[in-house]
């Protein structure tokens, strides 16, 4: 066989050596998921953010060519988890499919979930429609991945088909398994959200800034995914770039919490902005009132929390004991049941987060039900939840 046959199979037309190679793939998967993070989920999926035509078709372009999803599906499924987190009709929920399914098989059940047409009808409106969405990206969904493996293979032989190998695990993997699976599974949380979502790193680059995955779920539509100052969130450097040159327009951001003082009774800005950031009004409760009173019950009995309370059962009750097993249940019952003041204070956030999460109360009504929370909380002769109760009157947003 002669020798520049041999050259062109092993190294194609451009015969990148292994460096540049790496430099190549590096460049286009982060080009792939800056497509997944800012136009599948913070644009179409969650509508934070609009692209210019240019721009937005660019990422349908590239999302046809690397990855073969449609766009309508992808933000079905994903709208579909956020209405059914971690329930037994989530497409990707760990608690119930098991972290190894989730993380390994992430992509076999992103296709399972695209049969279920019905949801997809459901959960898809919305999304692009025109001519080429129907008769290219859709109905030719997997020519553009095909069209880039000959590609691949064309400019870097055998290296640009082990390149596209990659190129096509990428995303199954990064998005699909480590997102989905860990960012429900370990991590850090800001806020006390009623799912399990987790940030798994505050320094968010190497996955578009998807891995401050409980900071979305706090806040789904927001297109910054940074939260806290020591947070980082590339995805949103990249759309405050594109915003800066006019290609992006941000349309919706996490609302920002003031604390007005010397608030006598709550009114309707309290309300407002409960309603905005309630996850962080059960956060504020956890931190500020319980976990002092869980400290203080150890401090009493001249023992550390952790010896205390094991490390699972202080997670149930940081979320009501959503997710532990019934025998585990029954010993934290029976643990809070042999603390009145740990079960008075579990009965208060039971109570307040009813008043905030109830569904079917117009605002005036809502407002009674929390100046009454408040008033017993101040009668309630437990300092914390005074002073949280005083912190809560003076909830406010500030200005976008």
């Amino acid at each position: 066989m002669p020798a520049s046959v041999l050259e062109f199979l092993s190294g194609g037309l451009l015969q990148f050596g292994w460096w540049a190679m790496l430099a190549y793939l590096l460049v286009v998967t982060q080009i792939t998921i800056f497509t997944v993070t800012l136009y599948l989920h913070r644009s179409q999926a969650h509508r934070g953010v609009d692209f210019h035509p240019v721009i937005a078709h660019f990422f349908r372009f590239w999302s046809w060519l690397t990855t073969s999803m449609i766009t309508r599906e992808w933000a079905a499924i994903h709208r579909k988890h956020h209405a059914k987190c971690e329930t037994e009709e989530d497409p990707h929920s760990p608690m119930h499919k098991g972290i190894g399914n989730v993380l390994w098989k992430g992509a076999d059940m992103y296709r399972e979930s695209r049969l279920d047409r019905a949801s997809i009808e459901q959960y898809g409106k919305g999304c692009p429609d025109d001519w080429i969405e129907r008769n290219l990206y859709t109905r030719h969904a997997t020519l553009g991945v095909v069209l880039l493996l000959v590609a691949s293979f064309v400019l870097f032989g055998a290296k640009g088909v082990a390149a596209w190998a990659i190129q096509m695990a990428w995303i199954p993997f990064w998005a699909a398994g480590v997102i989905n699976g860990l960012g429900h599974w370990w991590g850090y949380r800001n806020f006390e959200t009623t799912d399990t979502a987790t940030n798994l790193t505050p320094w968010a680059f190497w996955v578009g800034g998807e891995e401050l995955h409980n900071n979305h779920h706090a806040f789904p539509s927001s297109a910054k995914f940074a939260l806290r100052k020591w947070e980082f969130d590339i995805g949103w450097a990249a759309i405050k770039l594109l915003e800066s040159v006019r290609l992006a327009k941000v349309l919706r951001v996490a609302p920002s919490l003031d604390i007005r003082p010397n608030i006598a009774m709550p009114d309707t800005e309290t309300v407002r902005a409960l309603l905005a950031c309630r996850f962080q009004a059960m956060t504020d409760y956890q931190r500020k009132v319980l976990m002092p009173a869980l400290r203080e019950e150890a401090a009493i009995r001249g023992a550390k929390l952790r010896a205390m309370l094991p490390r699972q059962l202080r997670k149930g009750i940081v979320d009501d004991g959503r997710w532990l097993s019934p025998e585990s249940r029954e010993q934290l019952d029976r643990w809070v049941a042999e603390r009145p003041r740990i079960q008075s204070l579990i009965e208060h956030r039971k109570r307040l987060a009813d008043v905030l999460e109830s569904r079917g109360h117009d605002a005036s009504e809502r407002l009674k039900r929390l100046q009454a929370w408040c008033a017993d909380a101040e009668a309630s002769g437990v300092r914390a939840l005074q002073e949280y109760s005083a912190r809560l009157k003076g909830y406010a947003l500030l200005p976008a």
